[in-house]
Parts: structure tokens; sequence; C-alpha cells
């Protein structure tokens, strides 16, 4: 046994481990039988642990609360994974649940972020081998995640923090995994990993459906949506980029159906017809696949549609505003993830909202009334969500790569955008495009400059500022559709106003300033309060 200390001191809030090096010494049990352990049984947890028995693996399963664990094993008893010969075991402590896996040892986590994941990894340390794997499938932050793969690595033990997409469909059938740590720890658990998640189509990119409790997708010449990240933190990092541009693509398709609800006067089942005809076209994907579903339900209570019974009041877990705050730190545009965060923001103000609203005007009714012209903005909304849609995803893969400057990290683009096509929130069908992108040119400075990308904003930009013109005309906030233009006709902009900028901070704060017939690098700086200084000019 390793008898190591704590991973982070004595303190570990949230999690009351069984048993403990010096009180509680590992007894010998039956031999381990378990090829991987699993420990947090909420709906994620459970979900994960039945997704990898589907698929012929032996789980060893531990709680807090061993009654939850009891009651899951019972309901899914010796024979319930097909014939593939999976099967969960409990264990009511954490001693016997470490004793029942086979070494080294792969022990996921699936708990709450942050305290509790440095406490159940606290309780794990004197209990583990050299050379075992501890794996947080949690939404850590990365810097957490970089702390604690060091701090293990010190003590002979690894570990790999996993991005894990989907939810709860995509845990239990097949989600999109992310992996970060070293490469021999991944080679550990890719087995399991690319068993368990996600499968593609390898030439269109189309997730495989079909999987039931039992039945799981065994398809070798398909893609799977798990792949090696990178080292440390990477993987976590990754992830939390995924589920920033998942606000993105949220709140594009939020100001989409405001523009359909409030300058068309669509109902929401008109909208959903739309949303669903869109799903064959360039935006097929899950998000909008949920829309169309989602503005056909009728709220079981009042008969009336579900999404008008909802109050518009946005709450958010984090992530959206860590990558939001990452961009900034590295300085790295990406201002529609940001503007996606603050849409959020601004919805939860709900009561100071409806008190502004009694006071502030806008420009008044505004409605597009000639038939032709509304199948027009109809068509041009979708433009401008698949226009946008690529900007977003484009400052995402920036974000990226700043972070492998900083991190040491090496992104593999077109990995990262196959293991997204399947399994997760974002998944999409223009991500097979992504892959096309990068396959054909890793060293792609911006996935705006990829020929097909090109193309498409060329194609569609007319239609997507007739969009935004007529949202301000109407007074329609789109936050993260003119945002994403702005980022567009920035970057395609070879003389930004920043030349002004520069030169009044060189006025006010002497912070100095580049000259265009100068070589980069080479800084000036202006005596503003020289009397002798060259008159401005007449």
């Amino acid at each position: 046994m390793a008898g190591r200390g704590s991973l982070r001191g004595p303190t570990t809030a949230g999690f009351t481990p069984r048993v403990g090096s010096n009180r509680y010494p590992l007894r010998m049990t039956t031999p381990p039988t378990s090829d991987v352990g699993l420990i947090g049984l909420a709906v994620m947890g459970q979900n994960l642990a039945l997704n990898m028995a589907d698929h012929g693996f032996k789980v060893s399963v531990y709680n807090r609360t061993a009654t939850t664990m009891a009651e899951f094993v019972a309901a899914h008893p010796p024979g319930s994974f097909g014939a593939l010969g999976g099967a969960l075991t409990g264990q009511a402590s954490l001693v016997d649940f470490v004793n029942s896996i086979r070494r080294p040892r792969k022990i996921v986590i699936m708990v709450k972020a942050g305290g509790p994941t440095d406490a159940v990894i606290d309780s794990l340390i004197p209990l583990l081998s050299s050379g075992d794997i501890i794996i947080d499938g949690g939404n850590a932050h990365w810097e957490d995640t970089i702390r604690r793969e060091r701090a293990l690595k010190s003590k002979g033990l690894r570990f790999v923090g996993s991005g894990v997409s989907g939810g709860e469909e995509g845990a239990r059938f097949g989600p999109s995994l992310m992996p970060g740590g070293d490469r021999e720890s991944w080679e550990e658990i890719r087995p399991v990993w690319t068993a368990i998640a996600a499968k593609v189509d390898p030439a269109t990119g189309r997730p495989l459906e079909g999987a039931a409790p039992g039945k799981p997708i065994v398809a070798p010449d398909a893609d799977t949506c798990a792949a090696y990240i990178g080292p440390d933190g990477a993987g976590h990092y990754v992830k939390m980029v995924h589920n920033g541009i998942e606000y993105g693509d949220m709140q594009m398709i939020c100001e989409g159906y405001h523009l359909l609800r409030d300058i068309l006067g669509l109902s929401a089942m008109q909208m959903s017809e739309i949303f669903a005809t869109w799903n064959r076209g360039p935006l097929d994907s899950f998000l909008i696949q949920i829309t169309a579903e989602v503005l056909r339900q009728k709220d079981p209570t009042t008969g009336k549609p579900f999404v008008d019974i909802v109050l518009d009041a946005a709450g958010q877990k984090g992530t959206g505003k860590w990558t939001s705050t990452s961009a900034l730190d590295m300085g790295v545009p990406a201002a529609t993830i940001a503007e996606a965060v603050f849409a959020r923001n601004m919805s939860a103000a709900k009561e100071e909202r409806v008190a502004a609203s009694k006071i502030l005007k806008g420009p008044g009714t505004f409605a597009l009334k000639e038939e032709a012209e509304r199948q027009k903005f109809v068509q041009a909304v979708e433009q401008a969500l698949y226009c946008s849609k690529i900007c977003s995803y484009a400052q995402g893969f920036q974000l990226m790569a700043a972070a492998g400057r900083q991190y040491n990290w090496t992104f593999d683009n077109g990995s990262i955008a196959m293991i997204w096509r399947g399994g997760c929130i974002i998944r999409a069908r223009f991500l097979q495009k992504i892959k096309e992108a990068y396959d054909k040119n890793p060293t792609l400075a911006n996935l705006l400059l990829d020929p097909f990308f090109a193309e498409t904003l060329h194609r569609g930009q007319a239609q997507w500022r007739w969009v935004i013109a007529t949202a301000a005309q109407a007074g329609i906030p789109v936050p993260t559709l003119s945002s994403a233009l702005a980022y567009f006709d920035s970057y395609r902009t070879g003389n930004l106003p920043a030349n002004l900028l520069q030169a009044q901070r060189d006025y006010f704060g002497a912070h100095t300033y580049e000259r265009v017939d100068q070589p980069r690098g080479k800084f000036f700086h202006l005596d503003w309060q020289d009397p002798k200084r060259p008159e401005r000019m007449a």
C-alpha cells in the first residue's frame, strides 16, 4: 500500500470516508474482479456505471449514502446487461470498494466539483497502490486538475481529468469524453473510454443512434467520441470551452426565436415547424432538434405552449463564465461567448427589467407584413444563426490555441471537432466540416480562413446583416448574433481604429505606440507636454 497523506491537508468537508490509513488498515478480501470503480451515484454517475456495464465491464460502485448504492445495484442485477457480460458490484465500505478493483485500479469520481472532489481524493489516497488511476469526470476547473495531477504524481498515483458531455442521456448511452493527463494513463483507460463513448459515422459525422439498456452500439468501424486531449488540465479546459460554445449556441437560438416570435408574430407551433425544417439543413444539431420539440410541447397544467409558461430568467453553473474569464486573461476576443453569459445575467434581473419596461421605451411596434418578405426573413434568420455559429466556434478554437501556448498543450483540433460530433450537447452536422478543415490544414490560423467557412460567410452575410439591422429597428436585443458579426467584420478589417486608441493612451499615460513606417515591436512615445513639439495639423 502506498501509505500516502492527504492531497490538501486534514480538511475533507463534503465527504466522510468510512476508512482511513491509520485507524482502519486495509484488510484482505476476496480477489479483485472489477475492471473499474465509480464513486458518486447521482444521475450522471449511475448512468455512466450502467453504460460501462452494458459494454461488458465489471463495475464496482460506491456512494457516501450506502442505501443509494444498495438500491441502485438491486435494481440492476446480474444478467441485466446483455450478452457482453458486464455487471455491477456494490461496496458499502471504501476499503472493500478499492480492494474489489483489479490493478492498476481505475476509479471514476462523479461528485460535485471543488471541495467534495478533493475530499474524495483525500479519502482514496491512503488506500491506493502505486500506478493506480483516479479519473475526475466532473466539471472541474482546469487549474484544480493541474494541481491535483501534480500532487498525486508526487505520491506515485495517476490522475486523469476528463470532460464528460452529453447530460444524462449521453452518460447512459454514449457521451463525448475529453480526457487529460499523462498519455500512459490514457492508454490504461482507453478500452473503457472508447467503448462507452458515442459513435459516429466516419463519412458523414452523424451520430449512430439506437442504443438501449443492455444493447449498446457496437460498431468497430465507427469513429468514437473519445480521444486523448493532452497533459494535466487539458481535458477539462477543452470541456470548459465546449460549455462556453454551448452557451453561445443556446443564446443564438433564443435570439432567433425572439425574432420569429416578436417580428413575425409566429406561434410556438409555427416556430417548431421552422426549427424542425432547419434541423434538416446545415443547422442540423441536437440543440436545434430539441428546440423544435420544446416549442411543440404543451403545458400539462394549462394546455398552453409550454415555452410560454416558463419564466424568462436563466441560471448557469459557471463554465461559461470561466470561458469568458479565461479569454480575457489570455487576450483572446471571444465576445460571442461572453455575450451569451451576460445575456443570462440580464435575464436573471427579471423584476428590475419589468420595472424598467414601464419607463424605458423602444422604437414602437415593428412587423414584416408582406408574406414574401416574411418568408425571406425566416431564411435570413437561419443564415444569421449559421454564420454566427461559425464565428462562435472560431472564437472557441482560438481560445484553445492560446491556452495551448500558455500551458504547453498541443491540441489536435480535428480530433476535438471529431469527438464533439456525437454524445455532447453541441453535437452538430457542421462539426464534420470543422474536422475536415483542420484535417486539411492542421496549422489553420482561424476557422474563418478555411475556404468552406469563408465562402459560407460570404454567401450568408447579406441576410445576416439584414437580420441584425431589422432587430435594431424593432428594438429586439440580439447580443450574440450582433457580436458574432462584429467579430467577422473586425477580423476581416486590415485597418481598425486602434491607432487612435493607442495615440490616446500615449497622450494620457505614456503607454507608447508602434509606427506604420517602422518594424513591429519597436515602440515610441511623443512628449505631449514639450512646448517645442510640432503644432497639431491645421
